[in-house]
């Protein structure tokens, strides 16, 4: 049997989901924390390998490995032994063959930005200050250029894995609460630093220093340096892993839920 985990994690303290050799990040944590509780050594493959200081509310991972091993064990015995920044939320047996990754059928990621001098202590962690006014009417217009098939080369971040910087995105919203902006991003599959790039130069353009034409421009496979800077780490949380429906739990326990 094959078991999928739903995690959160504040990203701040760590090097990002995948295992390093010379700083901790979750996905070692995570290990460590199920191989204390299976009483062996247990691997575990994320959907999505969020760079470090960046933050999930639905990460998807996957057990290397048959565990005959009850779900609501693997929710509460895993978070006995994790930090309060990282949890499981839930665990679901799936059907043989699953993979977190290579079976998503996409990914949703959102992005928080405070416009003001000064942000709330509290949103701070979450938020990427931007300390100017912003023509949120013009960032929307270039925002609607990005839902479709395009080359995001312009957009990708040096050191990622991909082998075509072609990419489908489904959705793109922007949202304004007072001062605050939420970015809300979704598609098929991201390149590496690929939403906070895409971030960095809308608000360029909400800044008046790059228009919505050269936002097009970008999308025909520009180089990275013809693009915007990069939003801060900080500021991105991973949302969801979605899957097709033939890749859907056969049984599972969400610790999320009331009781």
């Amino acid at each position: 049997m094959v078991h999928r985990l739903t995690l959160s994690y504040f990203g701040a303290p760590y090097a990002g989901w995948q295992r390093q050799k010379n700083a901790v990040a979750v996905q070692q944590v995570v290990e460590e924390a199920l191989s204390r509780l299976m009483g062996e050594t247990v691997k575990i493959h994320g959907a999505s390998r969020t760079d470090a200081g960046v933050h999930a509310r639905g990460q998807s991972a996957h057990l290397l490995g048959s565990y005959d091993f009850p779900e609501k064990a693997l929710v509460h015995g895993t978070n006995h032994h994790l930090p309060a920044d990282i949890r499981v939320h839930a665990a679901h047996r799936m059907p043989e063959g699953f993979h977190a990754r290579k079976h998503a059928l996409g990914k949703e990621y959102r992005y928080r930005v405070y416009c003001g001098r000064v942000e709330p202590a509290l949103d701070a962690p979450f938020v990427w200050r931007v300390e100017r006014s912003l023509d949120v009417a013009a960032m929307r217009e270039a925002l609607a250029l990005l839902p479709g098939v395009h080359d995001f080369t312009a957009f990708a971040i040096e050191g990622g894995s991909h082998k075509s910087p072609i990419r489908h995105l489904f959705g793109a919203t922007l949202d304004k609460y007072g001062p605050e902006l939420r970015f809300r991003l979704w598609g098929a599959g991201f390149l590496r630093g690929m939403v906070r790039s895409i971030v960095g130069t809308i608000v360029e353009v909400g800044e008046g220093k790059r228009t919505v034409d050269n936002m097009a421009d970008l999308l025909m496979g520009r180089p990275r340096a013809e693009a915007g800077r990069t939003a801060a780490a900080h500021g991105l949380v991973l949302e969801r892993v979605f899957y097709p429906p033939e890749w859907q739990p056969v049984t599972g326990y969400e610790g999320s839920v009331e009781p």
